[in-house]
C-alpha cells in the first residue's frame, strides 16, 4: 500500500536494527523513480548502483536519480558499457555547479564478483559521512519529522475511514466529487471538522 521504493514499516525496522546495537544498516530498495525517493527520508547515505547493458538509461533517470544520489556506484564494470555509462553519469554532474564545501557524489566502479572497488565506494561513503557530520543532528530531525508526519496522516485517514464515516461513506463522498455535486476541498474540511468533534457522518453534506 506504499506507493515508494520502500515498504511502509522499512524505516521501523531499520530503527530496531539500529537499536539492537547494529553499526551499519543497508537498505536495499526496489528501485525509485522520479517521485519516489523516499530512501533519502530513510537513510545517511544514498548510494545509486546502475548496471550497464541492463536497460539502464542515464538520461531517463536525470530527472529522479540525480537528486538524490550521494555516490553513484557503477557495478559489474568489467562489462561492455561501464566507462561510457560512468562518462555519462560525470558529464551530467558537470552540468550542476557545486558550490563551496557542497559534496560533488563520487562515481565508484565496483565489480561484485571479485570485489574490486568495494574498498573505494566504503572509503566513500566515510568520507560523505565526514562531511555530513555537521548537519546530521539536522538532517534526522527533518526525517523524524517527515515520518511522524507520515504517521499522523495514513493514522488519521484510517480512523476517519473505521470511525468517522459509515459503511460506505467514503465512497459516497467519492460519487459526489465525480459528479461535481463537492469539491474534494470542502469533502475533506468537512469530515476534519467532524472527526474533531466526534460526529459520525455517512455522506459529506
Amino acid at each position: 500500500g506504499h506507493r515508494d521504493g520502500l515498504a511502509r514499516a522499512t524505516s521501523e525496522d531499520g530503527l530496531v536494527l539500529d537499536g539492537s546495537g547494529k553499526d551499519v544498516v543497508i537498505i536495499e530498495t526496489v528501485g525509485v523513480g522520479q517521485d519516489e525517493v523516499d530512501i533519502v527520508r530513510t537513510a545517511d547515505v544514498s548510494v545509486v548502483t546502475l548496471v550497464p547493458g541492463a536497460g539502464d538509461d542515464v538520461q531517463a533517470l536525470k530527472a529522479g536519480i540525480m537528486e538524490i544520489a550521494d555516490i553513484f556506484v557503477v557495478n559489474k564494470a568489467d562489462r561492455e558499457g561501464a566507462d561510457r555509462m560512468a562518462a555519462s553519469i560525470e558529464a551530467m554532474l558537470a552540468l550542476h555547479t557545486f558550490g563551496a564545501g557542497e559534496w560533488r557524489p563520487p562515481i565508484v566502479s565496483t565489480e561484485a564478483t571479485s570485489g574490486k572497488g568495494v574498498d573505494e565506494l566504503l572509503a566513500q561513503v566515510a568520507r560523505f559521512r565526514a562531511h555530513t557530520e555537521p548537519t546530521r543532528a539536522e538532517r534526522r530531525r527533518a526525517r523524524a519529522e517527515y515520518r511522524l508526519r507520515e504517521l499522523l496522516s495514513h493514522r488519521f485517514v484510517r480512523h476517519v475511514e473505521s470511525s468517522v464515516l459509515q459503511p460506505g461513506g467514503f465512497d459516497a463522498i467519492l460519487d459526489r466529487i465525480a459528479a461535481r455535486e463537492l469539491d474534494p476541498y470542502s469533502a475533506a474540511d468537512g469530515i476534519v471538522t467532524r472527526a474533531v468533534s466526534g460526529d459520525k457522518v455517512g455522506e459529506q453534506r
